[in-house]
Parts: C-alpha cells; structure tokens; sequence
C-alpha cells in the first residue's frame, strides 16, 4: 500500500477524467452561445468561436508563464507538492466560472477571468512540470522512458473514459431545462478528489531520495559523469519538443470546432466519441513503447511518433466524412510517443535536484508555442473555410515534420562521438539508422 500511495497515476487519472468532463462542456457551451449570436449561420459561428478559443488560450498560456518558473524553483527547493496542488486549486476555481455562465447566462469574457486565474496558479504548464518530475524521480534512468509514457498512457485510459461518457452527461437538464451543469459540477468533484490525494495522500519523495536519483543519472550520461549538462543536447530535445508542438497544439485546437461544422456536423455524443479517439492515441503509443522499444531506440521512437501525427494529420485535412476522422486517429496511434520519450532524454541529461526549474522553463516554453500554434491555426483556419477549411491540417503536418530534423542531427553528433544511441535509452540492443 505505500508503495501505491507514492504514485503520482491517481492524481493524473483523476484529473484527466475531470478535464475532459470540462473541455466537452466548454467546446458546446462556447459554440452554442456563438451560434445563437450569429443567428444560426455555421461559418460566422465557428469564426466567433474561433476568436474566443484563441484569445482563451493564449491568456492561460501567457499568465501562466509569471508563476511556472518560480514553482519549479520552490519544488526544487521545499519539495514537488507545491507543483501539483497549487495548480489543481486554481484549475478547479477557474472551472466554476463556466459554471456561472451558464447558470446566470453571463458574457463569455467572464471564462477569460477563469482561464486567468488558473494561469496565475501555474495552470497545466506547472502541473505537468510537477507530474513528470515525480515521475521521473520515481525511476530510474534505464526505465525513465517506459515510466513516462506510461503516464501518458493512463491520462488517455481515463481521457477516453470521461469523452465516452461526458457528452451523455452534457445532455442531462437541470430543473431549468439547461444542459451542461451536472457536467461541470461532476468535473468539478473529480477535479477536487484529485486535489486532495495530491494534498493529503500522495506520499513525495525525500531529498536523499531525489539526491539518490540524481546519482543514479550521473552514473550513465557521459556529459554529467564531468558535472555538467550537455547543453547541445538539451537545446536541440527543447527545439524537436517546440516544433512538434507548433505545429501539433493549435491544430487540434482548430479540429474541435471542425467537427461541428458540416459536413461533419457532429452533436454532444459524436464530440465524446471523437475526444475518445484522441484519448486513445495515448494508450496505442503506450503499446506501440511496449512493444517496439525492445528492437528500436528512443530516437527511433521519437521519429515514429512525428511520422504517425503528420501521416494522421494530412489525412484529417480531408475529413469529410466521419469513418475518414477516425481513420485518421488511428494513424495517429503513435501520436504520443515524442513528448515522453524526449522528455525522458532531458531528465538524464541535468540533475534530479533541478527537475523542477528545468522542466518549468521546459513547459513555460512550450506555453509560449501553444499560444503561437493557436494564434496562426486559429487565425488560418477562418481564412480558409471559404475555400479549404483542411488547409491548416496540411499546414500542420509540414510544421511538426520539422520536428524530426532536431533528433536526426542530435544522433548523428551522438554517432560521430562514438555513441550508437543518445545515453541512458531504455532501448540498448538497437540505434536509429541516419
């Protein structure tokens, strides 16, 4: 049992489930306020609602950039709990604003206020930076890889089960005849149980634990066994993680509001089934690291994974008939292989004691492109729906193809130094071809 209660699993599982409880009734809640303003027409519809969904996302993006840092220093400091409550208090304070819209029918600005909040308690920047460092402080470096997909794997496991069920949920009426509130409110409940495990029950590790970690790391890379950090290496994972992102975020984005546009035109029920074939994409990539990473590197991984996205994602351009989406996300089964896996090869590159500065600039970074990505495919995307509204899908596969240039490079310097393979992979028996 104590073994149990030093997984940091529950809290994520909870937490996905509570998320995408949220999302569904945000996507439908915000796109039928935006169909009632524009008189039922589709276009101005997903345009107004394309406009909100950026705004809304490149606050909490932005916001959240005061704050992640200095947790990342005070978890490095007085310990990673500070990396999981804080955010999950303010996620929870900004999901009541959704709440209030819809019960008292207030202007959609008042979600920016929400969004806002969250940021300034770190939002989901400062929360994966609080996951993955425990994640990574709980293993050790030769199975740091499989650990952190395996997070991945069960946030999709519980992703797919609150999409299944969430746009059932949606369509339940309060006394008023309003759909969407028991949604919220049971969001908010899973969000809160998730709040008080980490709080109350989760037992973080010591500092001679994490000092333990740190030596176990120096003891396999070949940059730190002389104290120091290849910043080469780190720089090029940082700017595979950061074009992988570009060009991935603000398209998926882009593809909540295409789904309910014709020809889709899909309804609550369709849009948790989509949000569940999204979800699945981290459970396949869990088994696709299970399976593969006996006969392939991390390098090999990591390329696999951008060529399922960008393969899935060109094709979604084409969606214009439903089997076509899910096609498409089944290509995509891979899809969620990168960011672990290169977030696996950071860690044993830097100490265990600077888990949380790093991987909070690591994530602030990667907030500032989520704000890019959706300002360009949210800004495209209304540009093209006269002509070819799958423009931004194709867009986004050429993005996050680019991706792959960092990691190729990053092998070869590695080849050339004698290494088959960057230091500390899970997978010894097989490198990347270049």
């Amino acid at each position: 049992m104590g073994g149990f209660l030093t997984l940091v699993e529950p809290v994520v599982i909870l937490n996905s489930i509570g998320s995408s409880f949220y999302d569904t009734a945000l996507t439908l809640a915000i796109y039928s306020r935006c169909n009632e303003t524009s008189g039922g027409q589709s276009d101005e519809a997903q345009t107004l609602s394309s406009d909100f969904f950026r705004v809304y996302s490149s606050l909490g993006s932005l916001v959240s950039l005061l704050s992640t840092v200095p947790l990342g220093r005070l978890a490095d400091r007085r310990g990673q709990k500070v990396l999981l409550v804080v955010p999950q208090l303010g996620s929870i304070l900004g999901k009541f604003f959704l709440l209030f819209l819809i019960l008292y029918r207030l202007p959609l600005y008042v979600l920016y206020v929400g969004v806002c909040l969250h940021g300034i308690c770190g939002g989901s920047p400062a929360y994966w930076s609080g996951v993955i460092s425990l994640a990574a402080m709980r293993s050790g470096p030769r199975s740091r890889s499989m650990r952190l997909n395996s997070v991945d794997f069960v946030s999709g496991v519980a992703g797919i089960i609150g999409s299944l069920i969430s746009g059932y949920v949606y369509r339940v009426k309060v006394s008023d005849g309003q759909t969407g509130v028991l949604l919220i409110f049971v969001s908010l409940l899973v969000c809160g149980a998730g709040l008080f495990y980490s709080a109350f029950i989760l037992n973080y590790p010591a500092i001679a634990e994490r000092e333990e970690g740190n030596q176990g790391c120096l003891a396999l890379g070949d940059s730190s066994e002389r104290g120091e950090m290849d910043r080469g290496a780190v720089a090029l994972l940082f700017a595979a993680m950061i074009l992988f992102v570009l060009g991935m975020s603000g398209a998926e984005k882009v593809i909540c509001l295409f789904v309910l546009k014709p020809p889709l035109s899909w309804d609550s029920v369709w849009v948790g089934y989509g949000q569940a074939a999204t979800n699945m994409m981290y459970l396949t990539s869990f088994a696709g690291v299970l399976l593969l990473s006996r006969w392939l590197s991390d390098p090999a991984l990591i390329l696999l994974g951008i060529v399922s996205n960008c393969t899935g994602m060109a094709i979604m351009a084409f969606a214009q008939h439903s089997w076509v989406y899910f096609t498409a996300r089944g290509i995509m089964m891979f899809a969620c292989i990168p960011m672990p896996t290169i977030r696996s090869q950071l860690s044993k590159l830097m100490d265990a004691q600077s888990y949380g500065r790093i991987f909070g600039w690591l994530q602030s970074s990667l907030a500032v492109t989520d704000v890019l990505s959706t300002f360009l495919f949210t800004g495209v995307y209304p540009l093209t729906l006269d002509w070819y509204s799958g423009f931004c899908f194709l867009l986004s596969a050429l993005v996050s193809y680019l991706s792959a240039v960092p990691i190729l490079y990053l092998n070869c310097r590695r080849a050339r130094c004698g290494y088959s393979r960057l230091s500390g992979t899970d997978s010894p028996h097989s490198a990347i071809n270049t």
